[in-house]
C-alpha cells in the first residue's frame, strides 16, 4: 500500500501541475478537450470526454513510430500490462492481472481481442499484425456488457485502416540482423463512392543469438505472410456496405524449447484468416444509427515433432493440429438525441474445435447473446451517466467425447463522468465481468495421456467485479490521466483428481487485485512554438495488490510494475524518431525449466527500441522515398518474458519505402 501511496502522490502532483497549465497557456492557443472519437467502449461513435471507464488509444502516428511487427510487441512497448512471449508466433497479453490464453482460441482468456469490434477468434496477440491496422483502442477493466465473456481484464479492439481521400500506394522493404528480410506493398484511397485500402507483407528470417552471446537454435521461420483488405461503397450518404478479409500465415515456424536445450527442431505452422461483411447506416437526421454485420474465419495450429528431432518421443512424429472455425453475427441499433444515447442489440458466435490426434475432443461453442447500453447526458451536458446490461446463453457440445451442456449469465454495469471543464474530467465505473466454463471442464468424459478427464456441469462461469475512479486531463498538447480500481475475483475453475483417479474441474479460486494506472504526455515544442515536436511521454501501471486468497500468496506470472517511458522527435516534415523503454517488474513463477515445480522470483528487466525515418527524396506527383532504421534491444539486454526462452540480443534494421 505504501507503494500505491508514493506513485499516486507522484502522479497527482504531475495533475496539480497540469490543472494550472492553462493559466500559462498562450492566448489564442487551440485546447484539446478530449474531442476524440472512440468506438469500442459503447460500440458507436462517442467523445472520449463522455467515457466513464479508462480507455487506452494506440494511434496510427504511434503505430507508425514503433519497432512493432505485431500486436504483441507493440502491447509490450506501450506497457499495457503483462506480455507472455515465446520465440515463434506465440504471445498471450496480460491487463490488470487477467490476460489472453496465446494457445487456443479467445474462449479460455481473461482479455479479449477484437478485430474491428468483433471477437478476433484467437488470443495470441502475435497473429495480429500492425501494418494495416489504423489504431487500436483498449478497455482497461470488465467489458463484458458490450462483449460478452472473457473481457474481464480488458478488451483490445484492433482497427483496420479504411480508405479515405486521393488514392496512393507504397513499397517497403527491410532487411535486419540474422538473415531478416521483409518486403510490404499497400495502397488506400476513394473513388467516387468506392473507398479500399489494404496492405500485403512477408518476412523471415534466421536463428538468433541472445544477448549473452548463445545461439539460439530453431529460432527462425521460413516466412510469416499477413494481408488486410477493407473495401466499401457508400451508396447513401452515411449509408455504407463493406467488406473486410485478413489473413496470416506463419510457415514452419521454430518452436525450441528451453534454452538450456538448444538442441530440438520441433516446429509450427500457424495461421488466422477471417472475412466480414458489414452495413452502416445512420437517417438523414442523424437520430438513428445501425450496423449490421456477419463474419466467418478459420484459426490453424499445427505443431510438428519429427521423430529425428526426439527420438522415442511417444507422438513418433505425427502433426498435433488444433483447427477453429468461427462465426458469428452483430446487429445494433441506436437512438441518438442531444441528452440521451441508447444502444440496443443482438450478437452471435459459433465455435468448432478440431483437436489433435493425441487429443482427439471436438467440439462445438454457441453463444447467443443480447444487449442494451444507455447514456445520459444531464446539467448542459457536463454530467454523463452510462449503464448496460447483457445478458449470453451457451451451448456447448463435445462431439462425441461427452455430452452437451447449457448455461447462461447476465452482466451490468453502471458509470458516471462529470467535466469540471473541457479539459478536465473525474469519472467513475463499476462493472462486472465473466468466463464461461470451456466445453471440456462442463461436458467431456474422455481419455487422454493415459487419464480419464470429465466434466462438471455444476461449473459457475468465472466472475468479477470491478470498482474504478479517475480523472483525465487534455489541454492544448498536454494530456494524461490517473486511475485507480479494485477487482474482486471469484469461481475461478481448477482441476483436481477425484477419489476415483479421474480429472475433473471445480470452482474453488479467489483473488483479489488493486492498483493504479496513469499516463502524460507534452510536445514542448508547442510551448516554446518550435517548429518540430518534441514529446516525451510515460505511461505505468502499478499493482498494489495481487493476491491469491485461497493460497494467501501473490498471483503467478504477475508483474507488480509496468512502465513505458520515451520521447518522439518529429519536425512534421519527413522526419521522425522515437526513443521507447519499456519496464517488466518482477514477478513469481513455477520453475518449470528447473524441474523443482517450485514458486521462484523471475526478476525485473528494460527493453529499449529506436526507430528513426527520415524523407530522403521528394519527386512530388512523382512520389517520395522514405529511409528508415531500427535498433531494438538498443542495449543488448539480456531478457525473457517466458523462463528459458530468453529473446533477442541488440538488432538492426535498415529500410526503403516509396510512397506514390
Amino acid at each position: 500500500m505504501e507503494k500505491l501511496l508514493n506513485y499516486t502522490v507522484v502522479l497527482f502532483t504531475c495533475f496539480l501541475v497540469a490543472v494550472s497549465f492553462p493559466a500559462y497557456a498562450q492566448e489564442g492557443g487551440d485546447p484539446v478537450t478530449m474531442e476524440e472519437v472512440v468506438v469500442t467502449a459503447g460500440r458507436v461513435k462517442e467523445k472520449k470526454k463522455e467515457i466513464t471507464t479508462n480507455v487506452t488509444i494506440i494511434d496510427k502516428e504511434e503505430i507508425k513510430n514503433s519497432s512493432a511487427t505485431d500486436l504483441g510487441d507493440l502491447l509490450a512497448e506501450k506497457g499495457i500490462g503483462h506480455i507472455h512471449k515465446y520465440p515463434g508466433v506465440s504471445t498471450s497479453v496480460g491487463i490488470r492481472g487477467f490476460r489472453t490464453d496465446a494457445t487456443g482460441v479467445d474462449l479460455a482468456g481473461k482479455v479479449l481481442i477484437l478485430l474491428n469490434g468483433r471477437r478476433a477468434g484467437t488470443g495470441n496477440a502475435a497473429k495480429i499484425m500492425t501494418k494495416n491496422i489504423e489504431r487500436v483502442e483498449i478497455i482497461r477493466g470488465p467489458a463484458s456488457v458490450q462483449y460478452g465473456s472473457a473481457a474481464m481484464g480488458g478488451v483490445v479492439n484492433v482497427i483496420t485502416k479504411q480508405g479515405e481521400g486521393k488514392p496512393t500506394a507504397f513499397i517497403e522493404g527491410l532487411l535486419g540482423s540474422y538473415g531478416y528480410k521483409e518486403g510490404s506493398a499497400g495502397l488506400s484511397g476513394t473513388y467516387n463512392a468506392f473507398d479500399f485500402s489494404g496492405s500485403f507483407t512477408r518476412d523471415s528470417g534466421d536463428d538468433y543469438n541472445t544477448a549473452d552471446g548463445a545461439r539460439y537454435y530453431n529460432t527462425g521461420y521460413d516466412h510469416k505472410k499477413n494481408g488486410s483488405l477493407n473495401l466499401g461503397y457508400e451508396f447513401l450518404p452515411e449509408n455504407r456496405i463493406g467488406v473486410i478479409y485478413t489473413y496470416f500465415n506463419a510457415d514452419h515456424v521454430g518452436n525450441p524449447g528451453y534454452l538450456s536445450q538448444n538442441d530440438l527442431d520441433d516446429y509450427n505452422d500457424s495461421g488466422n484468416k477471417s472475412v466480414d461483411f458489414i452495413y452502416d447506416g445512420k437517417t438523414g437526421n442523424g437520430f438513428f444509427s445501425w450496423k449490421v454485420r456477419y463474419f466467418d474465419g478459420k484459426d490453424e495450429d499445427k505443431y510438428v515433432d519429427p521423430v529425428a528431432s526426439n527420438p522415442g518421443f511417444w507422438d513418433n512424429g505425427i502433426p498435433d493440429k488444433v483447427t477453429v472455425d468461427y462465426k458469428g453475427a452483430q446487429a445494433q441499433f441506436s437512438y441518438i438525441r442531444e441528452y440521451i444515447l441508447l444502444t440496443a442489440g443482438f450478437d452471435w458466435v459459433n465455435y468448432e474445435t478440431k483437436d489433435s490426434e493425441y487429443s482427439p475432443s471436438n467440439t462445438e461453442y454457441d453463444n447467443p447473446a443480447g444487449f442494451f447500453l444507455a447514456k445520459a447526458r444531464l446539467f448542459d451536458q457536463k454530467l454523463i451517466i452510462t449503464g448496460g446490461i447483457r445478458y449470453d446463453e451457451y451451448e456447448v457440445d463435445m462431439k462425441g467425447e461427452g455430452g452437451t451442456e447449457r448455461d447462461n449469465h447476465t452482466s451490468p454495469r453502471i458509470g458516471v463522468a462529470y467535466l469540471l471543464t473541457n479539459w478536465l474530467k473525474l469519472r467513475a465505473n463499476y462493472g462486472e465481468a465473466f468466463r464461461m466454463p470451456t466445453a471440456q471442464q462442463l461436458a467431456c468424459d474422455m481419455n487422454m495421456w493415459g487419464v480419464r478427464y470429465v466434466g462438471n456441469p455444476d461449473l459457475k462461469p468465472e466472475k468479477s467485479e470491478t470498482y474504478e475512479g479517475g480523472l483525465d486531463f487534455s489541454y492544448a498538447s498536454f494530456s494524461a490521466g490517473l486511475t485507480y480500481f479494485h477487482t474482486d475475483f471469484k469461481d475461478k475453475i481448477e482441476s483436481y483428481t477425484t477419489g476415483g483417479g479421474d480429472t475433473s474441474y471445480r470452482n474453488l479460486g479467489k483473488a483479489e487485485i488493486e492498483g493504479i494506472e496513469g499516463s502524460i504526455t507534452y510536445d514542448i515544442g508547442s510551448l516554446f512554438s518550435w517548429d518540430y515536436q518534441v514529446k516525451p511521454y510515460v505511461s505505468l501501471t502499478y499493482l498494489a495488490k495481487y493476491k491469491d486468497k485461497e493460497a494467501n500468496e501473490d498471483l503467478l506470472y504477475t508483474s507488480d510494475l509496468h512502465v513505458s517511458y520515451g520521447i518522439t522527435v518529429s519536425d512534421l516534415d519527413g522526419f521522425s524518431a522515437n526513443l521507447n523503454l519499456a519496464y517488466t517488474g518482477k514477478q513469481n513463477i513455477t520453475d518449470h525449466e528447473g524441474g523443482t515445480y517450485a514458486t521462484i522470483t523471475k526478476g525485473s528487466f528494460t527493453v529499449t527500441n529506436l526507430t528513426v525515418s527520415k524523407r530522403i527524396l521528394d519527386a512530388g506527383r512523382y512520389g517520395s522515398v522514405t529511409l528508415k532504421g531500427e535498433i531494438q534491444n538498443l542495449f543488448d539486454k539480456d531478457y525473457e518474458y517466458a523462463q528459458g526462452y530468453p529473446m533477442q540480443g541488440r538488432i538492426f534494421f535498415l529500410g526503403l519505402r516509396y510512397d506514390f
